[in-house]
């Protein structure tokens, strides 16, 4: 059974590689090893050693300190209860493809947006 501090890694380096809109085959080429390896790590079921986390946060463009961000020793359970965000947000990749087209709308429109989805938020 992986360790929660492994499958916590693995999801950081999923989340951020899914945000710089990497493959796992381009993140593994930057890193020197195959696309299998980086989908077991992925998945916590490999622990990523100390300087293959170096090189994978120079690859994604992050401090190492990013990959433990969020860990908390208990399991995260479910979202606060009086909401309806889940607790593994950054795990959902509709709601990172989400941002990522958010951020690629001209700014004024985006702001537009960002304030009908507020209304409509409230209306719901």
């Amino acid at each position: 059974m992986p360790h929660p501090v492994d499958v916590h890694v693995g999801k950081r380096i999923r989340h951020r590689r899914w945000l710089v809109g990497k493959t796992q085959q381009q993140l593994a080429e930057h890193v020197g090893i195959k696309f299998q390896q980086i989908q077991k790590y992925e998945t916590g079921a490999n622990r990523v050693s100390a300087s293959r986390l170096w090189d994978i946060a120079d690859a994604l463009d992050v401090p190492v300190s990013f990959f433990f961000e969020g860990f908390e020793e208990r399991p995260a359970t479910a979202a606060a209860p009086e909401s309806n965000i889940p607790a593994d947000l950054l795990g959902d990749k509709e709601a990172l493809d989400l941002v990522r087209s958010y951020y690629a709308i001209p700014e004024n429109q985006r702001r537009r947006l960002f304030e009908l989805a507020r209304v409509l938020s409230d209306v719901a």
